[in-house]
This record gives C-alpha cells, structure tokens and sequence, in this order.
C-alpha cells in the first residue's frame, strides 16, 4: 500500500472550495504585500486545526494501524482494545484503539511546536500584517477543513476505508510544512522573494487538494504523489474476535477497586518517561524556588497526566467480564458490547498466576495466559480480580499455582536493609562537612543513577516476597 489514503473514490464537491480556500494567500502575496510571517501565522492557524481535526478524524478509522519499529505511542495498551462506543446515533463509533495515535501528535504540538512558536513570535521584531485578506484566508480555510469533514469523511463514511495512522499523516506533514516555513522566515530577509511564498502557497494546494479531497482533481494529484512516495504499509483490517456460539455458563466481573489499586504500579511508572519526568523536576525546582504559581500550574498538569494514565488501565481491564462459554473463555466488554480475546480452556494456552506486586500488597489477584492467538505478543491478562481463587473455581480454569512464592519474611528484611544502607551512606558521605557544595552535586550526579538502580532492584525484590 502506498503512503497514501486507501479511500473509495468518488466525485466530491470539496475540490473547488479547496482549492480556492488555499489559492486566497497569492492575493495577499502578489498585491498584499505580505511578508513570510505573516504566510507563516496563516498556516499556523491553519495547522493547529489540521492537527486537532485529525486527532478527532482518527478515532473514527475503522481499519487497523500496523506497529512502526522504535516508535510507541502515549496509551500503547489501548491498541489491544477491540470494539467502538457510539456517543450519537448519528455519529460513527469512536475506537479506543485509535486514542493513542491522537494524543501522539496532538502531544508533539503541545510539548515542541507550541513553546516554539510561542517563544518565536515574542522575539520577532517584524509585524504581521493583519489585514482583510489574512481574515478572509483563515475563514476560508476553516470553513474548507469543516466542508470536507462533515461532506467526504462522515457523509460519504470514508473513516471505513482509512486508519488512524493513515489519517495522522495529513498534519504531520502540514506540521513539517509550518517548520520549514518558519527556518524560511528566521533565515531570510523581511520580506522572501515573491516567487518563494507564491510557490510554498501552490505546493501546499496541491497538497491539500490530494489530502482532503477525493474528487477528480484529488485523485490526478494522488496518483503523482504516489510515484514519488515509497511502498508502506499504513492500514490492515482490524481483526475482531467472534464470540462462540454457546450460551454463557459462568461469569466473573472484574472488582472497580482491584483495578484501581491494579493501576498504581503502571502509573507511578509513568514518571520514567522523559516529558513527565522533566515535568516532575520542574515542578520540584519551582517549588523550592517559591515560585508557587508555576509550581500549582505544573501539579494541575502532573495530575492530569496520572488521571488519564489511570483512565487507560481502567478502560483496559476494568469494563471486562470473564465468561465461560462451553471450553472457551471469554474476555467481553461490557461497554463496547464486543469481546477482546478468546482462549480455549483445554488447549496449549498457560494460566498462570502472574506474582504481580500490587496483588501482594492488596491482596488482589492477576493470571498471565501465554500461548494466545491472534494477540500480538500472543499472551493475555486476566483481572486483576478482588478474590482470584474463587474466580479459578468459578470458570474452572486449569491455573498452574506455581507462579506465586509465598511470602519470605527474610528475603524481605534482608532486601530492606540493604535498600537503607545504599540511601544513607551516599547522602553521609555527600553531607559530609569535608565536601565542598561542588564536589558534593558532580558526585551526586555520577553516583545517583548507579546507587538508584540498586535501590530499585532491591525494592523489587522485598516487593515480590513480601
């Protein structure tokens, strides 16, 4: 499949409305005597929109998005999430699956493109033309975005036919345009050459008219665009598993307080990610400097964070009901109406009991079933469930019960002490009054990550036996 969109054609009445919407920036060019900011603050506006009328596009795709190496994006596990919610009747379903290919590029605007452009008009020393024709540009090109929105990609059901991660490629290049034209503007001269601006101004129709259109003069566009971009694999048919035709025999539903207190590890974990890390130590240095206000504003969106990252963890396992059908098991969702995996009961699956720590420390349960088909790491999670022996009885699994040790009280004082000692000594020797201020932060910063990993290490340890 070719990077482009695997679209019905069909003959569209956007093209002209495009067309124009894009072609309205020559007039202001040619007889406005705009310069490159201003050329740069229209499609700006006009990018940020791109950017958020994409994210809202993608979660309507219906057909799956294949995996790219090295990249992961925020949420991953909603991925695995089988089945739509229909917030309308008049509306399409909205796929949980497409969520983390939303927040990813609505993610790099909000933590790279925004500060940048923030920082880069409050520098500039030359002003934008405001005028009717910049007005009237924006307008126009609103107004096309929302055409092509409510007439192709709702009215004629395209989101049937593309992918989240076909749809997302629209702004990101629209977000590389704005880039380049922003070097233009920092590296050239106040005004750029009319034939630069004239000609960024019809690349990006062209563009344009082949992203958003699918009418005849779209589909000539397409078609070049096509020989010059390279064979990639952007969409597949998102495989949905069928539920079994036997009658419900027993059923477990999943405990909303073992969820909750499920989802504290995986959300603490989220600190080691870069952006929330830098965001946690912003906060800290804030707080230590007193300036309270940029500290309160980081602990909102630090809070924020946590709240969506627990959302995640509960639409993932929290709205599932384990039901026996016959010899399979069944993992429904009772909200999306649709069930997410099915494992036979006698067959080469493993069930085992999964030695999770929160199910230590809250006396929750957890079973890890490997061997799984049609998965992609072909292994599933069952629960975590608020009485995990009763459920096994209930749906009469054949659970292997060695998967758990029991508890240790040794291994725990003994990994506990050690934990101390590595916290204590490096801060004695760096408190020590013989260490200047300097020597002291240079040895905190070649020993912290060292001595942290053993602390880690050692938690983990007393946290599993404990």
């Amino acid at each position: 499949m070719r990077g482009v969109p695997s679209t019905v054609p069909h003959q569209s009445s956007t093209d002209l409305i495009i067309i124009v919407a894009n072609i309205l920036p020559l007039i202001g060019v040619f007889i406005g005597d705009w310069n490159v900011w201003t050329l740069l603050l229209l499609y700006w506006i006009e990018a940020v929109s791109t950017v958020l009328l994409g994210a809202l596009k993608s979660l309507f795709a219906k057909q799956g998005s294949p995996d790219v190496v090295g990249q992961r994006e925020p949420l991953h596990e909603l991925r695995q999430k089988r089945g739509g919610w229909r917030p309308l009747p008049s509306l399409p379903p909205l796929y949980p699956r497409n969520v983390p290919f939303a927040l990813s590029i609505v993610g790099v605007w909000g933590s790279t493109i925004l500060p940048i452009s923030v920082l880069s008009w409050a520098t500039i020393e030359t002003p934008v033309a405001m005028s009717w024709e910049v007005a009237v540009s924006v307008g126009a090109l609103l107004i096309a975005h929302a055409a092509e929105f409510s007439v192709d990609y709702l009215g004629t059901k395209q989101y049937e036919d593309v992918s989240a991660r076909e749809i997302l490629q629209r702004p990101t290049q629209l977000t590389m345009g704005v880039m380049l034209l922003g070097i233009l503007a920092l590296t050239a001269s106040q005004l750029a050459g009319i034939a630069v601006l004239g000609g960024f101004v019809v690349v990006k129709t062209a563009i344009s008219v082949s992203w958003e259109s699918t009418g005849p003069i779209s589909r000539t566009l397409q078609a070049w665009f096509d020989r010059l971009s390279e064979d990639r694999e952007l969409s597949r048919p998102q495989p949905e598993p069928d539920l079994p035709d036997e009658e419900v025999q027993s059923r477990v539903t999943v405990s909303p307080k073992s969820v909750l207190l499920g989802s504290i590890s995986t959300t603490l974990l989220t600190a080691i990610n870069r952006g929330v890390a830098l965001l946690l130590l912003g906060v800290c240095a804030a707080m230590l400097t007193r300036h309270l206000v940029w500290g309160g504003v980081g602990l909102v969106v630090l809070s924020c964070v946590f709240a969506v990252r627990i959302a995640s963890y509960y639409l993932r396992y929290g709205t599932i009901e384990y039901q026996r059908r016959g010899d399979t098991l069944v993992a429904y969702d009772t909200v999306l109406k649709a069930p997410q995996w099915i494992v036979p009961v006698h067959s080469r699956a493993k069930f085992e009991i999964k030695n999770a720590i929160p199910d230590r420390l809250f006396d929750t349960g957890t079973l890890r079933i490997s061997g799984v088909k049609a998965t992609p790491t072909n292994t599933v999670q069952f629960g975590p469930v608020a009485d995990l022996d009763s459920a096994i009885e209930t749906l009469g699994l054949p659970v292997r019960h060695d998967g758990r040790p029991d508890q240790d009280p040794a291994v725990v004082g003994a990994a506990l002490i050690l934990a101390l000692f590595f916290t204590v000594v490096p801060l004695l020797l760096l408190g020590s009054s013989q260490v200047s201020r300097a020597e002291a932060a240079g040895g905190l910063v070649l020993i912290a990550p060292f001595f942290l990993m053993l602390i880690g290490v050692l938690l983990y340890a007393m946290l599993a036996r404990i």
